[in-house]
C-alpha cells in the first residue's frame, strides 16, 4: 500500500503570526505545545478525509484574500435584546464601542490579561479542550489559533447571568485577517446565554472553548454574514459535566468559504447537547459544518439538527459523527442533515457517521436533499400568492426545524426576521 501523502507544511503559517510574548510560563507552553504539534502534523489537504470535501487553500494562503466590506443593516441583528456588547473591530477588541464588561455572576476579562497571570482559573482551561479534540481527528486552524491568537475574552460564569453577553464582530478593513479565542467556564448551575455576530474579517479564524460544571447551562446562538466575500474557519469546543445543557445554533448567510467544527465531549452523566444551524447562500458559496459528538458517560443526549439551502453554484457540506463509548449506556443520539437545491447546479454532500461501543442505546441518522416541493408550490400559487413568495415560505417552514433548536423565543424570532429579509433581498 502506498504511503500517504504528505501534508503541506504550515511554518508559514506560524511565521505569518508572531508568538505573543510577556505571558505566563503555563500560557506560554500551552502555545509551545500546539506550535509544535501544529509542525510535526502539518496543515491540511486536500487528501485529508475530512477536507476531501472542502479545499482549505484560501484558508492558508498568504497573504489572506480582501473581502469587500458590505454596509450594516439598517437595523443590527439582536438590537431588540437587551445584551451586553462586547465589540470586535476587524478582530481587535473595541472597548470604545463596548460596554462595560460587568455583569452579575459573570467575570469577563480580555484574554490577553489572563494569560500574563500566574495564578488564573484559565491556566486548565486554555487550549485544553482544543488539545483533546485532536483526536482522532486533526483540526490544524483550532491548533494554529492556540498557538498565535491574542484577541477574545476569559469569560467565567458563577450564577445565571441576568442578560446575554453579545460578541460584536465588525469589519473597516477589506484585507484584515484576524484570529480571534475566547475560554469560558460555567461553574455548577451556572446559567449564560452568549451571541455571536458579524463577519469578523476578510479572513476570521476564531475558537470557543467552553467547560460546562455539573448543572450548568450554555445557550449559545451565532450569526455570520454578511460580507459574500469573507472566508472563515470556526471551532467550537465544549465539554459537559453531570446533568450541563448545552445548545448552539448557527445561522450562516453568505460568505465565499465557511468551515465550522463542533466538538463536543459528554464527560458526566444524564448531560444533554444540541447543535444545529441553518445557511441560504448561491453563487460561490462553499459552507462546511463539521460535527463530532463523543459520548462518554451514562444516560446522555445529543442532537443535530442542520439544513441548508443552496442555489446558483452553492455547495454545502454535512459531516458529522456520533461516537458511542462502552460507558455511554442509555444514550440517545440524533443527527438529520437537509439540504433544499434550488437549482440543478447546486451540490449538498454529506458524510454522517455513527459508531457504536455500547449495546443500550437510541442512535439514528438521516440525510437528504432535494427540490421544492411542486404540489406544495401549485398549492400555495393556486391561493393567489406569486411563486417566488411561494417559494420563500416553503424554504423558511424547511429552515424552521433547525431554528426551533433556539431556546430563546426573540431570538428564534429575530433569526426567521433576517432569513425572511435576505431571501426577499434575492428576490429583488
Amino acid at each position: 500500500m502506498a504511503a500517504p501523502a504528505p501534508r503541506p507544511e504550515a511554518g508559514g503559517l506560524l511565521d505569518a503570526w508572531p508568538a505573543p510574548e510577556g505571558e505566563a510560563g503555563w500560557a506560554a507552553a500551552a502555545r509551545r505545545r500546539a506550535a509544535e504539534r501544529l509542525l510535526a502534523r502539518g496543515a491540511p489537504g486536500r487528501r485529508d478525509e475530512y477536507w476531501r470535501f472542502t479545499n482549505p487553500a484560501s484558508l492558508l494562503a498568504l497573504p489572506a484574500a480582501s473581502a469587500e466590506v458590505l454596509a450594516e443593516d439598517a437595523t443590527p441583528i439582536f438590537e431588540a435584546i437587551d445584551r451586553l456588547r462586547l465589540v470586535f473591530l476587524d478582530g481587535v477588541f473595541a472597548p470604545e464601542l463596548s460596554d462595560s464588561p460587568e455583569l452579575d455572576g459573570v467575570e469577563i476579562e480580555p484574554l490577553s490579561s489572563a494569560l500574563t497571570k500566574d495564578i488564573h482559573w484559565a491556566r486548565e482551561a486554555f487550549g485544553a479542550l482544543e488539545g483533546r479534540g485532536q483526536e482522532p481527528v486533526d483540526r490544524p486552524f483550532a491548533t494554529l489559533n492556540t498557538a498565535r491568537a491574542r484577541e477574545g475574552f476569559a469569560i467565567r460564569v458563577t450564577g445565571r447571568a441576568a442578560r446575554p453577553v453579545s460578541l460584536v464582530y465588525l469589519r473597516r478593513d477589506a484585507g484584515a485577517d484576524a484570529q480571534v479565542r475566547h475560554v469560558l467556564r460555567l461553574e455548577a448551575g451556572a446559567d449564560l446565554t452568549l451571541i455571536e455576530s458579524g463577519a469578523g474579517a476578510a479572513r476570521f479564524n476564531q475558537v470557543l472553548e467552553a467547560e460546562i460544571g455539573e448543572g450548568a447551562a450554555l445557550h449559545h446562538v451565532r450569526t455570520q454574514g454578511r460580507d459574500h466575500g469573507r472566508r472563515a474557519a470556526t471551532a467550537l469546543f465544549a465539554r459537559l459535566g453531570r446533568a450541563a445543557t448545552f445548545k448552539s445554533f448557527t445561522l450562516t448567510l453568505n460568505g465565499r468559504l465557511t468551515r465550522n467544527e463542533a466538538v463536543i465531549e459528554f464527560a458526566g452523566d444524564d448531560a444533554v447537547a444540541h447543535v444545529a444551524g441553518a445557511c441560504v447562500g448561491d453563487g460561490d458559496f462553499h459552507h462546511d459544518d463539521t460535527v463530532f459528538v463523543t459520548h462518554g458517560a451514562l444516560g446522555c443526549e445529543s442532537r443535530q439538527v442542520f439544513k441548508k439551502v443552496l442555489r446558483a453554484g452553492a455547495v454545502g457540506v454535512f459531516q458529522g459523527k456520533i461516537l458511542v463509548q462502552p460507558v455511554a449506556q442509555k444514550t440517545d443520539g440524533y443527527q438529520i442533515s437537509q439540504a433544499l437545491l434550488l437549482d440543478d447546479d447546486s451540490q449538498f454532500l454529506a458524510k454522517p457517521e455513527l459508531e457504536i461501543y455500547a449495546d443500550d442505546v437510541a442512535c439514528s441518522h438521516g440525510s437528504t436533499c432535494g427540490a421544492v416541493d411542486e404540489h406544495m408550490l401549485f398549492y400555495l400559487t393556486s391561493r393567489g400568492i406569486p411563486r417566488a413568495e411561494a417559494e420563500e415560505l416553503l424554504v423558511l417552514a424547511f429552515l424552521d426545524e433547525a431554528i426551533a433548536e433556539i431556546e430563546d423565543a426573540r431570538i428564534a424570532a429575530g433569526m426567521r426576521e433576517r432569513l425572511a429579509a435576505w431571501l426577499a433581498r434575492r428576490r429583488g
